[in-house]
């Protein structure tokens, strides 16, 4: 009998109040997509750096045939083989604990295999390359990548070595952006989060003082003070509900028209996020707003449904 006249109370002070039942539903939809945006760029990061930094290899580019401004390969002559068995001696003996493979890749190779695939016709800048353009390299697997700096400071500077790069270097300003936009998004989904807790307070203290007669009869008759309450948390508990599942449902199309369908496609290198993660990610956003609800609703009938 209790919980029937909870939820008849709750009905009709939502049928009554629905301008202020959308006012909370859109600001907690506005807030909690900004929050669901921010779980996704950081899920977004994370995914990337677990599938490339398990791949990124330490490349040392060696001396080209040719111009180069190396002065290591100030002679305009490529490594010889000489100089590439030295390296993998030395690269056998002071870094074999931190590297687990090393594989040499020729210029034919790279021109084949890497080269022709970005410019299939050969042309770059303006010029039509050959494999004889190209330079040798050797590419180390690390066994942990944070020692990069410990594989660059034994190879620079040796008789053949043109340059050693961590290929980690080329994406750590996309991480750079990516990192800087979650921060951003994830302080205005907290102003956001305040504006609706604020509202959401507001509107349940409104809901209050224009009841505040039919509360005090029930006062009156014995009801309890949680009979009472109930009937304004759980309105406000419904608009955060329904605003949380708005948010989800939105993410879930921005995932697939921007993301699944769209980038991708054009960009299929970068492992993304998908709809597993907008689903992983829902049932915070849904019980973070309806918690933040209850809360801001109690704390705000505080003054006027005192004990």
């Amino acid at each position: 009998m209790r919980l029937r006249f909870i939820l008849s109370e709750t009905w009709t002070s939502l049928r009554r109040n629905v301008p202020m039942l959308l006012s909370v539903m859109l600001v907690t939809f506005i807030s909690f997509l900004f929050i669901g945006a921010s779980f996704l760029m950081q899920a977004q990061i994370t995914k990337a750096k677990g599938d490339w930094y398990d791949k990124v290899e330490v490349v040392v580019w060696l001396c080209p045939d040719g111009t180069s401004q190396s002065p290591n390969c100030a002679a305009g002559k490529a490594a010889t083989a000489q100089q590439i068995n030295a390296l993998q001696d030395v690269i056998q003996q002071e870094l074999g604990d931190d590297v687990s493979s090393v594989t040499y890749e020729s210029p034919e190779d790279f021109y084949n295999d890497s080269f022709l695939k970005q410019y299939p016709n050969g042309e770059f800048q303006g010029r039509t390359l050959t494999a004889a353009d190209m330079q040798g390299s050797l590419w180390l697997k690390l066994k942990n990548p944070e020692k990069y700096k410990v594989v660059s400071e034994v190879l620079s500077g040796r008789d053949g070595v043109e340059d050693v790069v961590d290929q980690r270097q080329i994406f750590e300003p996309v991480f750079a952006v990516l990192n800087h936009a979650t921060a951003a998004t994830a302080m205005l989904a907290a102003v956001m989060v305040v504006v609706a807790v604020m509202l959401t307070g507001t509107t349940i203290r409104m809901s209050a003082a224009s009841r505040s007669e039919e509360t005090e009869i029930m006062r009156f008759v014995g009801a309890s003070n949680w009979t009472i309450r109930l009937p304004f948390i759980l309105e406000g508990a419904v608009a955060a509900l329904l605003g949380s599942l708005l948010s989800c449902l939105a993410l879930s199309a921005l995932v697939k028209v921007f993301i699944t369908d769209w980038l991708a496609q054009s960009v299929t290198w970068i492992p993304y996020v998908t709809q597993g993660t907008v689903l992983m990610i829902s049932p915070i956003l849904i019980v973070g707003a309806i918690v933040l609800s209850v809360i801001a609703s109690s704390v705000a009938l505080n003054r006027y449904l005192k004990a």
